[in-house]
């Protein structure tokens, strides 16, 4: 059969569209608490989460967590920890003994521990997937519950590069033996300020 044959008969057999469902979001509590439901679903997928009461407090607490770290990139301006500098043309290649990544989330969401980063907040897009440990910073006026809401947030952005975040990169495919740092990093920190 040739190309427009296949393509003719797929048209023609095509199910009818179904209007998506609508959604209640009432259904949702209203008087849940973000931070806590945030921090109890992202250690749930084996990332860690940490209160601070200020934005100074973060470089300290890096350096007790990661006290081994050299290679730092650091994207957030209130962290002096960075000792290797990104912008556009940095070769991805270059960051691949990186052992520590600092991004500033966009978004938080309760529901499932996510954090919303985009190519704005880190220039090279291979960076929170490269390090060896990623830390994300948010803003509790920035945490959501639910991914419709996110999603009503998002929509409204200019249409760049994001990705959600939950948890360090895993997988238990392969002979159900899970494997921490797969695809990215081996350990997730979430500073919420």
């Amino acid at each position: 059969m040739s190309r427009e044959s296949i393509l003719k008969a797929v048209k023609k057999n095509k199910p009818e569209s179904l209007p998506l469902p609508e959604i209640d979001l009432g259904i949702f509590e209203e008087n849940i608490n973000l931070v806590e439901t945030f921090i109890g679903n992202l250690n749930f997928v084996g990332g860690r989460a940490i209160q601070l009461n200020n934005i100074t407090e973060m470089d300290a607490e890096i350096k007790k967590l990661y006290p081994n770290a050299s290679k730092i990139v650091s994207c957030v301006k209130e962290s002096a920890l960075g000792t290797i500098s990104i912008d556009k043309e940095t070769d991805p290649h270059s960051l691949e003994d990186i052992d520590l990544a600092i991004i500033k989330g966009e978004l938080a969401v309760a529901e499932n521990g996510a954090i919303w980063v985009t190519d704005q907040d880190f220039t090279i897009r291979a960076l929170p997937f490269i390090t060896n440990d990623l830390v994300l910073v948010v803003s509790t006026n920035d945490m959501y519950l639910h991914m419709h809401h996110v999603y009503e947030a998002i929509a409204k952005r200019d249409r760049t590069f994001g990705v959600f975040i939950s948890g360090p990169s895993k997988t238990a495919d392969i002979e159900q033996c899970l494997v921490v740092g797969a695809h990215g990093a081996m350990s997730l920190t979430v500073f919420i300020v």
